[in-house]
């Protein structure tokens, strides 16, 4: 929308406003990037944490299994020596029998159970594996988010000095804006920061791409504020349209 009171203002201007933006914007964003980046450095010593835990738990839940079967094995061992025992003094030789035939079932079945506990112990070694590069991982998480935590502290004053520059070199400029047009400009640029201010490319706004007319170039050319008829961005003309 163009202004009806024909308010003059040097495409110079507006292009140094919309550089400054940019550069505010830029310098925010990674001022904004080192908060996130340590939250993101928490969340995965958490999750290294929170993993390694669980590979250690898994780790002593194994060897209860592995301790209850070696226990059976135990109580199963002795009371095959307590019935080869009772086998030597049977009197008779259907309790011989007997206790011959549960012998040997007892016999097959601890041969089952140390299976079992092998194969129990071979799971309790891959889990201890997994546990201690669980652990590594910790430290390596630990480690890296120091380094980020330090780097983005290291950053952080020289950004904040940066935007307090770009921020006094911008009030500077905001100055030299016409005061019809300074309240307009603020209320704009407060909502949509950098995006306020755009460049025409192709005949167009270089904010959102509204084709302008030619009445809408000419009145740019003689250095009169005209605003997009689409996104109300402070149009200016690019170093190389100007005439």
């Amino acid at each position: 929308m163009s202004s009806a009171s024909k308010i003059e203002i040097s495409t110079e201007l507006l292009r140094s406003l919309h550089r400054i933006h940019r550069q505010r914007t830029d310098v925010r964003s990674r001022l904004d990037r080192g908060p996130r980046q340590i939250k993101a450095g928490e969340l995965m010593v958490a999750k290294a944490t929170a993993d390694a835990k669980e590979a250690l738990a898994a780790v002593r839940a194994a060897k209860l299994v592995s301790d209850e079967k070696q226990l059976q094995l135990s109580s199963r061992e002795a009371k095959i020596t307590d019935l080869e025992s009772k086998l030597n003094n049977a009197a008779s030789n259907r309790e011989f029998s007997t206790l011959k035939d549960q012998i040997a079932a007892d016999k097959q079945a601890n041969l089952v159970l140390s299976d079992e506990i092998f194969e129990a112990l071979e799971l309790i070694d891959q889990l201890e594996a997994a546990a201690s590069a669980a652990e590594l991982e910790v430290a390596k998480q630990e480690s890296d988010h120091l380094a980020r935590t330090q780097d983005v502290e290291s950053k952080r004053e020289q950004l904040q000095e940066d935007l307090d520059r770009v921020e006094s070199q911008l009030a500077a400029y905001e100055e030299k804006i016409p005061a019809a047009a300074k309240g307009e400009y603020k209320r704009v640029t407060d909502a949509k920061g950098e995006d306020g201010l755009a460049a025409v490319e192709d005949q167009s706004c270089g904010g959102c791409y509204q084709t302008l007319t030619t009445q809408h170039l000419e009145t740019l050319r003689m250095s009169v504020l005209l605003r997009c008829p689409n996104c109300n961005a402070f149009l200016y003309m690019p170093e190389d349209l100007r005439p």
